[in-house]
């Protein structure tokens, strides 16, 4: 007696289509009423921390736009004119379109020098780690980055004029070199997480250990290299200190090396710096509006890494 096929179920594995409706189905579902929790600690600390910067900028934006006979109470009173002549003021007195064009000269030829060396040395250092000199180099630069600065700024400032680099050159190498404790401790660990077999792929194809870094490495450095970049950019736009100590010619005057002319020996014009202060911040706080999610992901990355 023969059995027809039709009465026989269909035995195998169920479509594709059928498998993925069935977890969507026995998938937990959220319920119409429920709502996601809130971390309210978390919510408070960032409450606080956005109000330790935007009462500064408040009270900064507030005295630009101020008199000086309106400078008297607590200082957070909202002015009764704008009083717009403090910008004019401060671009007169701080020669703003020459030390703007001597801070970025610096702070762009600080940040390519440090990106162009840095990270050559981290990966000279990351791909040698075995060998005693090179652990003992890396170690030793991350030992300097517990020196403080007052320490060493004497000896700094006797050894630039010796060798003749008391100028802007001098200030950018000064920034490469005191920056390399710091970006090499970040470039190391994401340079050990690139695979070492593209590197010896191309050196069975004939290509150099320069040619390697500079058309293989240094692309996939561009999370890290843009973290590097932009604190390096911040770190070179706001310094007082090193060109203050290092810079020898009053024309290379920096912008925050202009705005001490605010402060006399008796009295500070305290609107016109503060206008002084929010020019020389726009720029940078520009660059980092755009620039911001670049060094979020480069440290992101860098910690998955």
């Amino acid at each position: 007696m023969t059995t027809s096929t039709l009465d026989t179920p269909a035995v195998g594995p169920a479509p594709t289509s059928a498998r993925s409706a069935h977890r969507r189905n026995s998938a937990p579902r959220r319920r119409a009423g429920d709502r996601p929790r809130i971390n309210w600690w978390a919510t408070a600390l960032i409450a606080v921390c956005s109000i330790t910067v935007l009462v500064p900028l408040y009270f900064a934006i507030i005295t630009a736009l101020k008199t000086p006979d309106q400078l008297t109470g607590t200082g957070f009173e909202l002015p009764t004119s704008f009083h717009w002549q403090n910008f004019v003021d401060a671009w007169t007195l701080t020669k703003f379109p020459q030390a703007l064009m001597n801070t970025a000269f610096i702070t762009v030829g600080a940040v390519v020098l440090t990106l162009m060396t840095n990270s050559l040395v981290a990966y000279a250092i990351a791909r040698n780690m075995h060998k005693p000199f090179f652990k003992g180099a890396y170690f030793y630069l991350l030992s300097a980055i517990f020196i403080p600065f007052p320490i060493i700024m004497l000896p700094v400032v006797k050894e630039t004029a010796l060798f003749g680099l008391d100028n802007q050159v001098g200030l950018i190498l000064l920034y490469a070199v005191f920056g390399l404790s710091l970006n090499v401790f970040i470039y190391v660990a994401f340079i050990k997480s690139i695979p070492i077999e593209l590197e010896e792929a191309a050196y069975t194809d004939g290509a150099s250990t320069w040619r390697v870094f500079w058309q293989i490495i240094f692309p996939l450095l561009t999370p890290m290299n843009a973290t590097v970049g932009i604190l390096t950019c911040v770190w070179a736009w706001n310094d007082f200190i090193l060109p203050l100590v290092v810079l020898s010619d009053p024309a290379a005057r920096t912008l925050q090396l202009s705005q001490f002319v605010f402060q006399g020996q008796f009295n500070t014009n305290y609107s016109a710096a503060f206008a002084s202060y929010l020019m020389a911040m726009a720029p940078l706080l520009i660059v980092y509006i755009f620039a911001q999610r670049w060094v979020i992901s480069g440290v992101m990355r860098g910690s998955i890494k």
